[in-house]
């Protein structure tokens, strides 16, 4: 007898082990008859090996309980009495009488769960890949956070189906996964409040998964969150947690994200020392990053974002130069697709030129937002940072021709829907 293959494979889909479908079957088997099953890894491995080709009754029923499909889509041969050929609709379930004789009771085929699998989760998974490339092209914006919210609608549902305990952990990290997409559209339009709380519900689903990337995200988010309120100690704390997860523990690349929200804190609570140190740190811990698979989510920080973030250190820092050639090399390196990031560097460009006093090339640099941006509303990240331009302009060079420019082009842009 060799290994059952059919049935080996539909356990690696289902993410089932030996004893967790043991326990699965027990517990069909207690649905179907009121009475506990015996159903143990034994059993399980018999059936796998090929021991067990024509199980028993119970087995047969709880197996298809479990997989939803007849045993004979999974490799085995039904017991004799098993299909009632006058029915179509439906089909035998095998009961153990007090008696220890074998009666067949008629079940709905309705009735039985169908059994979620990895298969599932990969089709969710696309779903919030999706929303994903859309953030990258446009930010934030409502459409996007009601998207998301629906996706995670879609994979609770998912949840109430019968799943093995590493299917129901990933279910749970796309529900965290959803949920902090829907709070980060929330960030960049700056609907703070919301955004606190879907992390909220982020930080329970990306408990109960388990899963290290997902729990890194969340605290990231929240890193995020506080730095958008100017709660610069909560920054640093959520920044910390994420720099001391397992996720960043075991992969550098998730330590460099973790240790350059550090820094971000860092320079805007003024202790530059600290925020280059981290800064350094995330940057040499980068380098050793290999390049592993990592959830989609993960494709914005890449050397242009580390740059850009960079920047944005030495901004806070008093270093404008700095700040300036970070962002030249941010733009040489960000995607094409990542269109949002493109413009939100060459606002920090637009900066970094005004607070070196050449306000005339400053002012060319951040009218290229607006085509960057063009056919897009303007995120309200986006559009607090054009506020802080616009403001550092109108000080430095208010009577000039390029700046009655600037305000006009602004004006026309800040009333786009």
């Amino acid at each position: 007898m060799g290994v059952n293959a059919i049935l080996k494979r539909r356990m690696e889909e289902l993410g089932l082990k030996q004893d967790e479908l043991a326990r699965q079957m027990n517990d069909a088997i207690a649905e179907i008859t009121g009475r506990p099953g015996d159903v143990s890894s034994r059993t399980v491995r018999n059936l796998v090996n090929g021991t067990s080709r024509r199980p028993i009754g119970r087995t047969c029923a709880a197996l298809e309980r479990v997989f939803g499909c007849p045993v004979e889509d999974l490799g085995f041969t039904a017991p004799r009495t098993a299909v009632p050929q006058e029915d179509p609709v439906r089909r035998r379930t095998f009961l153990t009488t007090a008696g220890g004789t074998t009666a067949a009771v008629a079940v709905p085929l309705l009735a039985q769960r169908r059994s979620v699998s990895m298969s599932d989760v990969a089709r969710a998974a696309a779903g919030m890949n999706a929303l994903v490339e859309a953030d990258d092209r446009m930010g934030g914006h409502s459409k996007l956070e009601k998207d998301a919210i629906a996706g995670r609608s879609q994979v609770l549902e998912l949840q109430k189906k019968n799943a093995s305990e590493h299917v129901r952990r990933a279910l749970f990290a796309l529900v965290a996964e959803y949920t902090t997409m829907a709070a980060w559209s929330c960030i960049d339009v700056r609907n703070l409040d919301q955004a606190q709380q879907y992390l909220h519900e982020s930080t329970t689903y990306a408990g109960l998964s388990q899963d290290g990337p997902t729990e890194m995200r969340v605290w990231v988010n929240l890193s995020m969150l506080a730095y958008q309120r100017r709660n610069w100690p909560e920054a640093l704390a959520a920044a910390k947690a994420a720099q001391a997860s397992p996720a960043a523990r075991r992969d550098p690349f998730f330590s460099s994200l973790g240790r350059v929200r550090v820094a971000l804190s860092y320079a805007a609570l003024g202790d530059h020392r600290a925020a280059l140190r981290s800064l350094g740190a995330a940057q040499d811990a980068f380098v050793k990053a290999t390049g592993r698979e990592r959830p989609r989510w993960t494709a914005f920080y890449g050397p242009a974002e580390l740059d850009h973030l960079a920047a944005v250190v030495h901004s806070h820092g008093g270093r404008p130069d700095h700040a300036e050639a970070m962002a030249h090399s941010a733009l040489a390196k960000i995607p094409v697709a990542f269109r949002r990031n493109r413009a939100m560097t060459t606002a920090q460009l637009a900066l970094a030129q005004l607070r070196q006093g050449d306000t005339e090339e400053a002012t060319a640099t951040a009218t290229d937002i607006f085509t960057i941006m063009d056919g897009v509303p303007l995120p309200g990240r986006m559009r607090t940072l054009i506020g802080d331009f616009h403001r550092d302009l109108i000080v430095r060079a208010p009577s000039t021709t390029y700046a009655r420019e600037w305000t006009d082009r602004m004006r026309a842009e800040w009333s786009r829907a």
